[in-house]
C-alpha cells in the first residue's frame, strides 16, 4: 500500500481544509511527522485510519463518533471530510468519507443531521473522467485516463479494503498504524496470535506450504526406515532360526 494524498477538512484539531502530499514527502525516502503535543500528529493517522475503515483507532472509536471527530475550530457551515488517494495491490483508488453532520438548517433556526457518506473511485488510465459522478470532490488523477466511481455503500467499501489490504482494521492499527500504546500490545500477544498476523501480513503460506511438505516428507520416511528395521529384524530372525536348525541337524 502506498498513500498518495490526504486531504482533511474540519477533522480534529484542523478547522480548515489541509492538505498532505505524501509523494511529495517521500520523494527522499522516510519522513517524519512531528510537532508539539496537540499539533495534530495522531490526527493525521486517525484520517488515515478513518478514510481506509470508516472509523478511528482507540478509544475514539466509540458511538457519537462523528461529534466526535468534528473540529471544534470549524465553521458551522463547513462539513467534516476526509479523502484519501493511495495504490493498493496495483490498484489507483481514491476514498472519501464525511461522517455524520448537524448541520444548520437552511430555513429557520436549529440543525438537522446528514447522515454519514462514503465514495469510493478508482483511476482508470485511458478513459475519459466520469461526467456525473457521484458528488463527491476529488482530486486530478495522474494522467492519461479518469476516475471511475465503484459504490457509494459503506459496507461494499468496508469489505473491498479490507480484501485488498488484507487486514481488518484492528490488524492495521496495531502493525501498520502504530497508534500510541497498541505496539506494545501487539509485543505483549502470545506467539500464536503474533504468528497468525504476520503470516497472513508478509504471505508466508508458501513457507507453510514447504515446511507442511518438509514434514510429510520426514514422516513418510520415517515410515520407511521402520519397515526396513522390521524386515531386516525379520530377516534376522529366520536366519538365527535357519542357523539353529542347522545346527540340530
Amino acid at each position: 500500500m502506498r498513500l498518495h494524498r490526504l486531504r482533511i477538512t474540519a477533522f480534529g484539531p484542523f478547522g480548515t481544509t489541509q492538505d498532505i502530499d505524501f509523494d511529495e514527502l517521500s520523494a527522499a525516502g522516510l519522513f517524519l511527522l512531528h510537532g508539539p503535543t496537540g499539533a495534530g500528529k495522531t490526527s493525521v493517522l486517525d484520517a488515515v485510519c478513518y478514510a481506509l475503515y470508516g472509523s478511528v483507532p482507540g478509544p475514539r472509536q466509540g458511538s457519537g463518533q462523528g461529534a466526535t471527530l468534528r473540529s471544534d475550530h470549524a465553521r458551522p457551515d463547513t462539513r467534516t471530510e476526509v479523502r484519501l488517494e493511495l495504490t493498493v495491490a496495483g490498484r489507483r483508488l481514491e476514498i472519501t468519507r464525511q461522517p455524520p453532520w448537524a448541520r444548520p438548517k437552511k430555513r429557520g433556526t436549529g440543525t438537522t443531521t446528514d447522515k454519514a457518506q462514503s465514495w469510493l473511485r478508482e483511476y482508470a488510465r485511458g478513459e475519459a473522467p466520469d461526467s456525473g459522478g457521484t458528488g463527491a470532490p476529488g482530486s486530478g488523477g495522474p494522467g492519461g485516463g479518469g476516475w471511475k466511481d465503484l459504490s457509494r455503500s459503506h459496507q461494499e467499501i468496508g469489505e473491498e479494503i479490507t480484501q485488498l489490504l488484507g487486514m481488518s482494521k484492528e490488524q492495521f492499527c496495531q502493525v501498520v498504524l502504530l497508534p500510541q500504546g497498541d505496539f506494545a500490545r501487539f509485543l505483549r500477544a502470545d506467539a500464536e496470535a503474533r504468528g497468525k498476523l504476520l503470516g497472513r501480513l508478509f504471505d508466508t503460506r508458501r513457507f507453510a506450504a514447504v515446511e507442511q511438505r518438509l514434514a510429510e516428507q520426514r514422516r513418510a520416511a520415517e515410515a520407511q526406515v521402520r519397515e526396513g528395521d522390521a524386515d531386516l529384524l525379520a530377516d534376522a530372525h529366520r536366519m538365527q532360526q535357519a542357523a539353529g536348525a542347522g545346527s540340530d541337524g
